[in-house]
């Protein structure tokens, strides 16, 4: 499973606070791909609570 943030991140943080392990934002958010495999649930929590729909899983 990989996951991407698309352009038009306006970091709200929304997926940091739901799933830190994996999301960390400062000017926009940035993905641990390392992190992905063992948080499979809060990232797609997160990606359903993006504001915008930037976060993209696959």
């Amino acid at each position: 499973m990989t996951v991407k943030i698309e352009e038009g991140c306006i970091a709200c943080g929304a997926c940091e606070s739901i799933c830190d392990a994996v999301f960390k934002v400062e000017d926009v958010a940035t993905v641990n791909e390392s992190a992905v495999a063992d948080n499979i649930d809060c990232v797609k929590e997160a990606a359903d609570a993006c504001p915008v729909g930037v976060i993209v899983v696959e």
